[in-house]
């Protein structure tokens, strides 16, 4: 498949994830994972419109219109106060890309809020992590699966050592606001350079809704860039990102390019109206 190839990610029965937690035990409520990613690349693509590349445009930067889509989600995300949604991301650590993980959210904005409790794989599943600003001193509450549970229920910084474990950013950057703006971020920096192609891809889907994909590839390895290729698929409806993954330059000339990240939120469920009780390690549903 070329870089040119238009995609469409396709749902996966199995991964079916509940959308609160009011009135059950968590593992009642949240169906364990089936052990696979949740959409693949369909082998026969769809015949979206011919894809579009504004690398030709005169005086415009090929990411002008991306930057311009990323302000206007970042406006959108902004107006949204909470939201619930399965994150499923993979990471390349220290050289070695690691398993999907699946991941169900509770983020609320103000202030930034975050349930995390891990669905899989089999050794994290159960471990729950939980973050409010401004509280428990700018730390983390975190319990763990397996032997980690005999430790009981730690306070951790988010950027320190234990928490940083296995991850490549801390849980204060995760979420669909601090994706847009590390996109915005990034597309600013890159804008002072040349050597980008940016293509839209219509036709594109995560979980059956409907996205554009946007693809920004930079040829030639700079210090300047931090990935080769990247790939945002953003709703159609929400003009919200669903997925981001970014690989980095071959090893070898003629290679493929090596994942680095991949991060894609599914049963996206917005302003649920979330309380204080769902940001605490005493809610009885909770096993801090």
């Amino acid at each position: 498949m070329t870089l040119s190839t238009p995609f469409r990610h396709v749902w996966l029965p199995g991964l079916l994830v509940a959308a609160s937690l009011v009135g059950s035990t968590v593992a009642q409520q949240i169906p364990q994972p089936v052990g696979q990613p949740p959409y693949r690349v369909a082998q026969t693509p769809p015949q979206p419109a011919q894809p579009v590349s504004v690398a030709t445009q005169p005086l415009v930067h090929p990411l002008d219109p991306a930057v311009r889509w990323a302000r206007d989600g970042l406006v959108n995300v902004q107006k949204i106060q909470d939201y619930s949604a399965t994150l499923v991301k993979r990471e390349r650590i220290n050289g070695k890309l690691g398993e999907h993980q699946y991941v169900f959210l509770k983020v609320r904005h103000k202030p930034f809020s975050v349930y995390m409790y891990f669905l899989g794989p089999e050794e994290l599943k159960g471990r729950e992590v939980l973050y409010v600003e401004g509280q428990n001193d700018g730390k983390m509450w975190a319990h763990g699966t397996g032997m980690e549970k005999a430790l009981g229920t730690l306070s951790l910084a988010p950027d320190g050592l234990i928490a940083m474990r296995g991850q490549r950013y801390p849980l204060t950057e995760i979420g669909i606001l601090n994706l847009v703006r590390r996109l915005v971020e990034v597309a600013e920096n890159d804008m002072a350079f040349g050597e980008c192609d940016v293509k839209f891809f219509k036709g594109a889907e995560i979980n059956k809704r409907q996205c554009t994909c946007i693809q920004v590839v930079h040829p030639v390895p700079r210090r300047n860039f931090l990935f080769h290729v990247a790939r945002i698929f953003v709703d159609d409806e929400l003009n919200l990102p669903l997925r981001y993954e970014a690989h980095d330059w071959p090893e070898e000339p003629g290679g493929p390019p090596e994942l680095m990240e991949e991060y894609t939120y599914v049963n996206l469920k917005m302003n649920v109206g979330f309380t204080d009780a769902d940001f605490d390690v005493r809610n009885p549903n909770y096993n801090f």
